[in-house]
Formats: structure tokens, sequence, C-alpha cells
């Protein structure tokens, strides 16, 4: 594999190029995979503007509003890292009201959001309709490897040094959670874009071919 150091801004650049050449005039389900340290959510939002300059309207999900209800996430403890890892998401939720209405054959109608989790209770967002070739941006961690059906993967990934170096400490208890996402799914493996952040400031992209 090749690494090429690249900047914040010609990444966002790069991948907008690259989603908005993803089967036109159809919606797109992007993942945008990463731990809070790595700025999934952050990708996501820059990449909205530069994909609408590119014809393709861009709607930004994020996973922290399709978690499970908190009796289901802390049935364990507030801070188990297994349940973190396997119960928060609720990958059925997700499918349901977003990635399978907006995959082939779907109704192209989606709710952006399901689960409020500050106030434990539902969104009550409103469902959207896709208008034709939308990108759909979702963003947070351990989206990957459990079968959800995304369209393009974008994985951000971080050393383990890095990652526990940059997780506000309140949160350090998740680190066993993506050290096992790590070594049993191994996203770095598979998705289709991969880009190392362990310096926000200066990311590089993970190529394949050349030396490492």
């Amino acid at each position: 594999m090749r690494i090429r150091p690249i900047s914040p801004e010609s990444l966002v650049q790069e991948l907008a190029d690259r989603l908005a050449a993803v089967r036109p005039g159809t919606p797109v389900r992007v993942a945008v995979d990463g731990p809070a340290a790595a700025g999934p959510d952050e990708l996501a939002d820059a990449l909205v503007d530069p994909l609408r300059l590119r014809g393709r309207p861009a709607l930004p999900i994020r996973a922290t509003d399709f978690l499970r209800p908190a009796s289901l996430r802390y049935e364990f403890g507030r801070d188990n890292p297994d349940a973190f890892y396997t119960d928060w998401l609720d990958e059925a939720g997700l499918r349901r009201e977003v990635l399978d209405p907006a995959g082939p054959g779907g109704t192209g109608r989606i709710l952006p959001s399901l689960w409020n989790a500050r106030t434990d209770r539902a969104s009550r967002a409103d469902y959207v309709d896709l208008p034709a070739g939308a990108v759909l941006l979702i963003s947070g961690p351990l989206l990957l490897g459990g079968g959800l059906p995304f369209d393009v993967s974008v994985h951000l990934v971080l050393s383990p040094a890095a990652l526990a170096r940059r997780t506000d400490p309140n949160d350090a208890w998740t680190l066993p959670a993506f050290a096992r996402y790590s070594e049993e799914v191994a996203p770095a493996t598979f998705a289709d874009v991969v880009v190392r952040m362990d310096d926000a400031r200066r990311p590089a992209l993970v190529e394949p071919g050349g030396p490492g």
C-alpha cells in the first residue's frame, strides 16, 4: 500500500469528486466510519457543499441519532465497552428508516433521525423525500462489518496511541471496543477509502500499491 499525505481541504475535494461520480441520478449511501476523535461527523458536514456544487444533493445522517434506548444501551452499565460495541447502534432502525428506503427498489422516503439520546425519546423527525441523485452521508463509529448496505465506505483510522491521546477522558472506556473492532472487523482492509487521521491537520490516504 501507499500512504499519500493530503491536506484536509484536498481530502474533502477528492472525496466529493469520487462520491459525485457514483451512480448519477440515484441515491448513494455512504458510511463515514470512525471514532469521534477522527471527526467523521465533521468530515460528513464538510462534504455537503462540495457535493451540491457537483450536482449531488447531500444529507448528513448521524449514527448517534439512531442509538437504542438507554434501557438497552446501559443494560450492562454505562461504561461497558462490549455493550458499546454490540448494543448501542440501532442497526435495524438505521436500515429500516434510511438505508433500505434509499437503496435499489426503495421508497426514497427516509427518516433522518430516530432517537434523541439526550432525552431518551423518539426524535419525532419528519420523513424526507430524497431528491434524485442524493448522497446520504451516514457518520459515526463502528458502522462497518455488520452487514449494513452501504454503497461506499470511508473509514477514518487512528493508531491506538493517537486514539487514546485524542479521545475525551470521559470516553476512554470505549477504547477496548475500538481495539476489538480493528481486530475482528478490520475495516481498514476492505473499506473503499481509508484515511489515516493521527493528525487531523495532516490526514493521509491509504492507497493500494506502492510502499507503505
